[in-house]
């Protein structure tokens, strides 16, 4: 098997039915965001800033650069660690006032062809958690803990 460089990228989408406005401000406003992603931030997502987030329930934290965002529409970031940086691009359809189409990619894995598959698995199955927490929080104000529970201690200590 071969991973050609067109299909090295993770997608996941979910409508959410809320006005693009308050999925849009979900993402870029960490007292949101933290109710269904990560615990901390740094700050609010703006273009050319670079912020850390926080999952402490795994004491791991990421450092993210804030490449492009255009309100409504689009965010862009850069993340990883020293060995591998990748690229998140979250677009924001709006197909009516009262519901927005959320599409996350992931792109830029490198490494072996096993280390790009298993990148590329992890970070659909993770954007796919994220999109669904959104949607739980936003539509029905319940906070699900899908991240937190994915992975819980009990578990990762076994």
């Amino acid at each position: 098997m071969s991973v050609s460089n067109s299909n090295k990228f993770a997608i996941a989408e979910m409508l959410i039915r809320k006005p693009i406005n308050d999925v849009f401000t979900a993402f870029v406003d960490p007292a949101i965001t933290t109710k269904f992603w990560f615990t901390k931030s740094t700050g609010s997502l703006i273009q050319g800033k670079t912020i850390k987030w926080t999952w402490e329930m795994y004491d791991v934290s990421i450092d993210i650069k804030v490449t492009d965002i255009l309100p409504h529409s689009k965010i862009q970031f850069t993340w990883g660690n020293a060995n591998q940086n990748s690229n998140v691009e979250i677009t924001f359809t709006q197909l009516d006032e009262t519901k927005t189409f959320v599409s996350i990619k992931n792109s830029g894995f490198t490494g072996t062809e096993d280390e790009i598959v298993s990148s590329i698995r992890d970070a659909t199955g993770g954007f796919s958690w994220v999109l669904s927490g959104l949607k739980a929080y936003l539509e029905y104000d319940i906070q699900l803990n899908l991240i937190a529970d994915r992975y819980p201690k009990a578990i990762r200590d076994h």
